[in-house]
């Protein structure tokens, strides 16, 4: 009830500017998302909004910019999106309808993570190679993609890159 009190006080006055330290630790998911929508709301008139947050999941999806701190250090300073873009290895999911003979060497960058059954785990650098030609290996062999999903990485990824050592 406090935070919540806390929040409304800082929004009440329609500041230029807002900062908020943390403000979505230890509540509830309806007043994160209540939160969130306010604070978008304030964004589009205008209001900057400076956040502190370990949630880095919260912040890649309401920071337009980010700035990551190690040891008391800036240690990146830019777009959600050109940190994203930080991350090259793209990890793919595919189910089959048979067992693939993709191994390390089909291509440049590409490595096999897991090939068991029909269960295909590869990863690769996005620079380098394209979901398209993966794709297109596995239909010459004549087996069927039952399913397929991928994985980019995500803010977390490229938190753990800056501040490791």
């Amino acid at each position: 009830m406090k935070r919540r009190l806390l929040v409304a006080k800082a929004m009440v006055h329609q500041p230029p500017i807002i900062i908020l330290d943390e403000p979505t630790a230890g509540v509830d998911v309806e007043l994160r998302n209540t939160l969130w929508e306010n604070v978008r709301s304030l964004n589009k008139q205008g209001v900057t909004t400076i956040l502190t947050t370990h949630y880095l999941e919260e912040a890649e999806k309401m920071c337009d910019r980010i700035g990551i701190l190690s040891g008391g250090k800036l240690v990146a300073l830019d777009t959600t999106k050109n940190l994203l873009e930080r991350i090259q290895t793209k990890i793919v999911y595919v189910t089959t309808d048979k067992k693939t003979n993709i191994n390390d060497n089909t291509f440049k960058s590409l490595k096999v993570l897991s090939n068991d059954g029909n269960r295909l785990v590869l990863s690769y650098e996005k620079s380098k190679l394209s979901i398209d030609s993966i794709i297109s290996e596995i239909k010459k062999q004549d087996i069927k993609i039952q399913d397929i999903s991928t994985d980019d990485g995500d803010l977390e990824d490229v938190f753990l890159r800056l501040t490791r050592n």
